[in-house]
């Protein structure tokens, strides 16, 4: 059976979000940071644009269809490269264990890669755990790894100093 016959993916609807969310925790425990996710099933029905308001990611879910059951999703996003121009960024790919090694990881792969080329991107990026042996498979898929070949860092502004260096530009002026 091929990876067309034995998998649909799609783009998220709001009955499918409930497991979406299950999966984001199996997703952080296996990150071991299982107090990581704090976003509701609300929460992402909104910011995937599901109940209308803007579209601030897009969610996509793998079925297998022997069972109708969502085994995996892709969260995605439009960035921007002022080298290259349009990117998107892959926030999350996940497939649940039971259905790993028997291709539906590298069919959602292929799937937010072809969404790339549709949007017009020149290329698709993200992060993976220094620890995870997923990015040898990405690799197999043709990543490059940043860290190693660009000595990228990446850093992050939590919202507590958002907050901050907000409220210093407001005091300020």
């Amino acid at each position: 059976m091929s990876q067309e016959d034995q998998f649909t993916f799609r783009r998220a609807q709001k009955a499918d979000i409930k497991a979406v969310r299950e999966m984001i925790q199996e997703l952080a425990d296996f990150e071991r940071m299982s107090n990581g996710p704090e976003l509701s099933e609300e929460d992402l029905i909104r910011d995937s644009g599901l109940d209308g308001e803007p579209e601030y990611c897009q969610i996509y879910v793998l079925i297998d269809n022997a069972t109708n059951i969502i085994i995996g999703y892709a969260i995605c996003f439009n960035s921007y490269s002022t080298w290259q121009g349009r990117s998107l960024f892959l926030e999350d790919i996940y497939v649940r264990p039971t259905h790993r090694k028997c291709g539906a990881g590298a069919r959602i792969f292929r799937e937010v890669s072809a969404i790339a080329v549709k949007l017009g991107c020149r290329r698709l990026d993200f992060h993976v755990l220094s620890w995870n042996p997923a990015s040898e498979f990405y690799k197999s898929l043709g990543a490059t790894n940043l860290t190693q070949t660009e000595d990228w860092h990446f850093y992050r502004v939590e919202e507590q100093q958002l907050n901050k260096l907000a409220s210093e530009l407001t005091t300020s002026t």
